[in-house]
């Protein structure tokens, strides 16, 4: 056969063309913001992907999201040797910076938890955090008596309420955002500082120390 004169474009492979749906689903979500959501066929529109591709790769909005949201995971989890072998207090502030690095991976999350979705999983690894969370106890990075699984969730939370806020705290409060993100991480380390102290020894009874006054 003769040369057509056309140049042919080579047909993207099912993982390419799922990668694009995803990057084209953040750059929406970037753009937008959180609350004004995503469509399918926006999100096909912008990768320039057919539009019977996106249903048939992911089916709804929130498989699609939560795709996007594992993708992200995904990259971090590729690039953080070590990480579950870290003390609780390091693996926390690895986190916050992470997050603070990846806001749109928290807005992904917060959009899928807002719609409700019950295939989302804000700890999609809780089996390792778990391993890691009994040897921090073992090993005195927890307090023998801590509720280990709670500190997790509230940090975890701390994290992400922050992370959503923090540029309107930057406007309610006057200060820079930059200079915002330094000091929320040294509170938060203050924070950890809390959580990681063992509690203070109290002193026995009848050891000589006299008790308030009066009646008890």
């Amino acid at each position: 056969m003769g040369e057509t004169g056309r140049t042919r474009r080579r047909r993207r492979t099912r993982e390419e063309t799922e990668a694009d749906l995803l990057d084209a689903a953040r750059r929406l979500l970037r753009r937008d913001g959180v609350l004004a959501g995503v469509n399918l066929r926006e999100i096909a529109t912008e990768a320039g992907v057919n539009h019977g591709q996106i249903y048939q790769y992911f089916g709804t909005r929130q498989a699609l999201l939560r795709a996007a949201a594992a993708d992200l995971v995904e990259r971090r989890v590729a690039d953080q040797d070590g990480h579950w072998d870290l003390p609780f207090s390091e693996r926390r502030a690895a986190m916050f910076r992470y997050r603070l690095e990846e806001p749109e991976l928290v807005q992904l999350e917060a959009l899928l938890a807002l719609d409700g979705d019950d295939g989302f999983s804000p700890f999609p690894r809780f089996a390792q955090t778990r391993q890691s969370l009994e040897r921090d106890t073992d090993e005195g990075a927890l307090p023998q008596d801590a509720d280990a699984v709670a500190a997790h969730v509230m940090t975890a939370a701390v994290q992400m309420g922050y992370v959503i806020f923090r540029e309107a705290y930057a406007r309610d409060t006057g200060i820079p955002l930059e200079e915002l993100d330094e000091r929320a991480a040294r509170a938060f380390s203050l924070m950890m500082s809390g959580l990681t102290a063992p509690p203070p020894e109290q002193a026995p009874a009848g050891d000589g120390h006299a008790g308030p006054a009066g009646p008890r």
